[in-house]
């Protein structure tokens, strides 16, 4: 930002408990400048993100009245999180400028706009790129879904299975796989809280890999020794625990939906963006941390009351209101809410670069 009066120098020698506690960072002059305008300024926005442009095309949608973006994507050399068309949007909002810490594409188009971009270096791949979370999460839905619908259309053929293990294993492992779909969830907003306080994020992915390969081990445990001893204390003890299950993922979800949601409450700059993630979150924690909680409350009820029994063909309500709520319409609803068209691209002028 060379149009501002003041010297970075003269910044971090003015402040050097912020340098010291890492409240402030001087950023390394390597930076590569495109665009039309060769110098910037502005008043400054601040946006965290890791190979996902989401965020920033959602900032670059608003009235930037003569602001800069500043994008922290943590330095990554793996794939653009800027590209042509979100450059454009953000010429036509009249933003000054945008800093990426990270990587972009589309030069040309970028070069023709009157506005001023530094970054590190230019990349072609995109953060779609591979198997995100986004995609394992809706592929894992459709797995969970199609098996559920499966199980169902086989209902009666499921009951007369022997022995009684089988039809266990049928009908606990669609539930199973849903803790397994929501927790990557959980996991995503866990990711994004952490990077947002520039906090480490290695151990998360590993303890959501831990939690989840424990509760499918203790499962298979519990189906062997209902296989090779099928008692009813056995059988309780395992819808107890997946009960418990249950009620971890809505633990999960209050704790990491709500904490991303006071953050974004807390977010100083007002924008169409922030108050769409503000519902998201807000909707889909209620929705997820209710459908779990259900299935927790109604699983103890069935462990100890065979009246309750959920998995039964004599009770085809009881079954169809029950897995409605903690399945069909609670996955329909996050899959609706959670929705995102892909933008449409727009027909681009080239510019050659001068």
């Amino acid at each position: 930002m060379a149009a501002l009066p003041l010297a970075t120098a003269e910044v971090c020698d003015a402040n050097p408990h912020l340098i010291q506690n890492g409240e402030l960072r001087a950023l390394q002059p390597i930076f590569q400048i495109y665009g039309r305008r060769q110098v910037f300024s502005g008043p400054v926005v601040t946006l965290k993100v890791f190979e996902d442009n989401v965020l920033v095309r959602e900032f670059l949608e608003e009235k930037g009245n003569g602001r800069v973006l500043v994008v922290d994507g943590g330095g990554s050399m793996r794939c653009a999180i800027l590209g042509g068309n979100p450059v454009q949007q953000a010429q036509n909002n009249g933003w000054a400028g945008i800093l990426v810490n990270g990587c972009i594409r589309d030069v040309d188009e970028i070069n023709g706009c009157d506005i001023g971009i530094q970054l590190l270096r230019i990349e072609c791949r995109v953060p779609e790129f591979g198997w995100t979370t986004q995609k394992v999460f809706l592929f894992l839905n459709f797995l969970v879904n199609g098996f559920r619908s499966v199980v169902f259309v086989f209902r009666r053929s499921v009951q007369r299975l022997k022995p009684e293990i089988i039809q266990h294993i049928l009908l606990d492992l669609p539930g199973l796989a849903f803790f397994t779909t929501y927790a990557l969830l959980v996991l995503f907003w866990a990711e994004i809280y952490y990077q947002a306080l520039a906090v480490s994020i290695e151990g998360i992915r590993l303890s959501f890999y831990t939690i989840n390969a424990g509760v499918y081990v203790i499962q298979i445990a519990l189906w062997f020794l209902i296989w090779w001893k099928p008692i009813q204390p056995l059988v309780i003890l395992s819808k107890i625990f997946f009960a418990g299950v249950s009620l971890f993922a809505a633990l999960g979800f209050l704790l990491y939906g709500g904490r991303l949601f006071l953050m974004l409450r807390r977010f100083p700059v007002e924008s169409k963006g922030r108050r769409k993630k503000l519902q998201e979150v807000g909707y889909v924690t209620a929705i997820c941390f209710s459908c779990f909680l259900v299935r927790c409350v109604m699983m103890c009820f069935n462990a100890f009351d065979k009246a309750a029994d959920l998995d039964v063909l004599d009770h085809p309500i009881l079954n169809f209101l029950y897995y409605l709520l903690v399945e069909i319409l609670s996955s329909s609803l996050v899959l609706f809410i959670l929705r995102k068209l892909p933008p449409r691209r727009g027909i681009t002028q080239y510019h050659p670069i001068h």
